[in-house]
């Protein structure tokens, strides 16, 4: 059953009211190494109550900072329940950052304690992590390090029964470090009643969550998507949360523990569908009974669909469409799309194939959901309605400004940039360009992020790249062109003809205005990776570091007459 909270709730209430509500529930499921393992809420008490007995050793004040670095696993879930039931504030880290990008967050939260993945990160980063005093290892601590413990060291075998949370509602509940994309990450200060509004709100948006509901998770916990939805939400709701093995056994993990719930990105229907495209040969029988299904599956869902669409349906379906969602383990009730736009072309394919796909909108900095299409009134063109108490308002160039009880206290340390973010009537100045139409809001742009060609054509690139990743020639993609007479493409991409690649690109911009054309190319053979520090550990480009990268192949692409766009 849903909880009823109440307003002075904390994130540490929700939790100790779902394991008095629900103590035999399915709580969490995850794989050993042998076995898929089962937990019910009350023995997730007893374990939260372990890892609060091993914290408080640790002699940590209330509203003492503590890291979290770890892939998705049961651990994530009983560390960050364990320090928040002590007021402690907790610091996740993108498990697949660089070593020194999260010395640098640990550094600027003035963490004490850590608990990560294996010691050989902690020796990466522990010249730079000197506010840390003590660092629990899930795998491996380093035996020379006095600051390191392994987490079976660390643990009592038993400890109390896990009780209210010293911290109040509008208390500093975590810091969640930005991605980044431009200059250091900010610590973006979210308190209890911050999430758990987000929380509620979603919870309604979200009517159809019933307690037998599987959540697979498998974004990062680190980011607030996965954390709210697939982490607070579930337990709000009473459903299960199974963690996945990993992103290479994804694919066997939705078969084998058939999820009724999804928190996805569009890059995981970018890949589904690069590989199905792959195996429909131009002109074959099954392209045919494929793009048949689809058109006619996207009419079933707009309510245009012919007599034929009908009675080719239960046909269509069985040869197509349930195939795809026998892919995704065959029990899928919703997949919820987040952090970045699912492109319309994606969008038309899997929901014409049958998949419930709602898109929402949100940043770190609303905690984060602002708006979701609901199941019954999905418009996938749109993010949605406002979910409750979430109001917004239009700026100049229609930049959009949010303002509730979701809007974060600000950034750590950083008043300069609170400021510049929040106004002083606490309107969130987000960044996007957006309109509202029909009780939906449509995000159209990013005011920060518009190329503008020196004859004064304005051009999204996000849009633009969007469209040219849905052919699979391209690994990766960023338009160029500010200040210049045309549009240019960097590009990581196997095929290595220029020209083909220039024409690929504008055969997916076909639909754009004419001067939304590629004229320039560069081909670059290295990916663009975390590691090498030119996407953020959420996939998003850091435009600036890729320009700064290839600046010279850059400026040899727009000196060249032989413009590849013809």
């Amino acid at each position: 059953m849903r909880l009823a909270p109440k307003e002075d709730w904390t994130l540490t209430d929700v939790f100790l009211e779902r394991v008095r509500v629900s103590p035999q529930g399915k709580a969490y499921r995850w794989y050993d190494g042998k076995d898929w393992v089962d937990m019910t809420w009350a023995e997730a008490a007893t374990e939260v109550g372990r890892w609060q007995a091993a914290l408080a050793k640790e002699n940590l004040k209330v509203g003492e900072r503590v890291g979290l670095c770890a892939r998705n696993r049961v651990e994530w879930m009983l560390f960050d329940q364990a320090a928040l039931g002590l007021g402690l504030v907790v610091v996740p880290l993108f498990y697949n950052d660089r070593p020194d990008n999260m010395a640098y967050c640990l550094s600027d939260a003035g963490a004490k304690l850590l608990l990560l993945e294996d010691g050989k990160l902690w020796e990466a980063m522990r010249a730079q992590a000197q506010t840390i005093e003590r660092a629990v290892c899930l795998n491996d601590a380093p035996k020379t390090d006095a600051k390191a413990v392994s987490v079976q060291r660390w643990l009592p075998k038993k400890g109390a029964t896990p009780q209210p949370s010293p911290a109040k509602a509008a208390d500093l509940a975590t810091l969640v470090y930005t991605s980044g994309t431009t200059g250091r990450p900010k610590g973006v200060m979210l308190s209890h009643r911050n999430i758990l509004s987000n929380v509620v709100g979603g919870a309604k948006s979200c009517a159809i969550l019933r307690e037998d509901d599987r959540f697979l998770s498998f974004l990062p916990l680190s980011h607030m998507l996965e954390r709210m939805a697939g982490y607070y939400l579930p337990m709000f709701a009473g459903s299960e949360v199974c963690y996945a093995r990993g992103i290479p056994e994804l694919g066997e993990d939705m078969v084998s523990q058939r999820p009724t719930i999804l928190i996805c990105v569009p890059r995981i229907f970018e890949r589904i569908n690069a590989k199905m495209q792959d195996g429909l040969p131009a002109g074959s029988l099954k392209r045919k009974l494929f793009e048949a299904a689809v058109s006619g599956g996207w009419r079933r869902f707009r309510g245009e669909a012919t007599l034929l669409d009908r009675l080719r349906w239960p046909l269509l379906s069985a040869l197509v469409a349930r195939k795809l969602q026998g892919r995704l383990g065959g029990r899928i009730r919703l997949l919820v799309v987040g952090a970045a736009a699912l492109p319309p072309q994606l969008a038309r394919i899997f929901i014409g194939l049958g998949l419930p796909i709602i898109q929402g909108y949100g940043l770190t900095e609303s905690s984060p959901v602002v708006s979701v299409n609901r199941v019954d009134d999905n418009d996938p063109a749109s993010v949605g309605p406002l979910i409750e108490d979430v109001e917004v308002m239009f700026g100049a160039g229609n930049e959009l400004f949010v303002r509730g009880p979701n809007i974060m206290l600000g950034y750590w340390n950083n008043p300069a940039a609170t400021q510049a973010a929040i106004d002083s009537n606490g309107w969130l100045h987000t960044g996007d360009v957006a309109r509202m139409t029909g009780g939906k809001l449509y995000i159209t742009g990013r005011a920060k992020e518009i190329i503008v060609l020196s004859n004064g054509e304005k051009i999204p690139p996000g849009d633009a790249e969007q469209a040219i990743m849905q052919d699979t020639a391209f690994e990766q993609v960023m338009v160029v062109g500010e200040g210049r007479t045309h549009l240019g493409l960097v590009c990581v991409s196997k095929i290595e003809n220029e020209n083909e690649l220039c024409r690929r690109a504008n055969a997916q911009l076909k639909d754009f205005p004419g001067y939304a054309k590629i004229l320039h190319l560069a081909r670059v053979s290295e990916a663009w990776t975390v590691e090498n520090g030119l996407i953020t550990p959420t996939l998003k480009l850091k435009r600036n570091k890729i320009e700064e990268r290839y600046a010279k192949e850059i400026e040899a692409m727009y000196k060249r007459t032989d413009v590849c766009g013809g």
